[in-house]
């Protein structure tokens, strides 16, 4: 049997493509259904990061203002019909992206996304971006019922792909990127242009890089080291 080939797992927003704007754009339009405050961008990209839910409470919490489950439930189903139909008004890949997946791939490495937003919006935004066909897979929390910092997300999302988990490195722009990477037993490189509200040096990432053209570098650096013995990767965690 031939040997599984090396695997780059990206996180989506904030890492490869910025979405504050249309992010942030559709939870004001939610909070301004409710009679709320609207967030300045700057501020809204700090609440970006762990799928529309979390946004839209911790836009809520922002404001003072409790959800019960129910009405979160009714605002996340807003949410995401809002946001779908407007999904790449102002979202754009970061710099360096598409040239740094071509020179991956050209290399035989396997691609991928692994991302707290759901899977659909996800697949929407990367079409529209016109780089979807370049992911071997695009994984959401709904995809396996799981989301990051869990581990099960991202091995399932290597074996979807059909990688090496012992030559897997995550790049993301979270502290949940990193602690996926690290349950997981994967090489991690954080960027430094996302929208964690701690430094990324301060993440605990093996690199940091603050441009894609810096990428390859990185990931060579690593892929130097001795290889890691890799969790095993369940198919489809329960």
């Amino acid at each position: 049997m031939s040997e599984k080939p090396p695997i780059l797992v990206f996180d989506l927003d904030g890492t490869l493509a910025d979405t504050a704007g249309d992010l942030v754009g559709t939870l004001n339009v939610i909070l301004g259904g409710e009679g709320l405050p609207l967030l300045p961008l700057a501020d809204g990209r700090k609440l970006i990061g762990a799928g529309a839910r979390a946004l839209i409470a911790r836009g809520f919490s922002a404001a003072g203002r409790d959800l019960s489950s129910d009405e979160l439930q009714r605002l996340f189903a807003a949410f995401i019909v809002r946001y779908e139909a407007h999904i790449a008004d102002e979202s754009k890949l970061f710099p360096g992206v598409e040239a740094v997946l071509d020179r991956f791939a050209s290399a035989g490495f396997v691609l991928a996304v692994c991302t707290n937003k759901f899977e659909r919006s996800s697949r929407l935004l990367l079409e529209a971006l016109g780089v979807a066909r370049r992911f071997q897979a695009i994984c959401g929390q709904d995809t396996f019922n799981v989301a990051k910092p869990d581990a099960r997300i991202f091995l399932s999302t290597v074996a979807r792909a059909g990688g090496d988990p012992g030559r897997a490195t995550m790049i993301g722009d979270s502290a949940a990127d990193v602690a996926t990477a690290r349950a997981a037993g994967a090489s991690v490189i954080a960027v430094d242009f996302g929208y964690s509200d701690a430094p990324a040096a301060e993440l605990g990432a093996d690199r940091v890089v603050s441009h894609f053209d810096e990428l390859w570098g990185a990931v060579a650096e690593l892929a130097a080291r001795p290889r890691q013995i890799a969790p095993e990767s369940p198919a489809r965690p329960p």
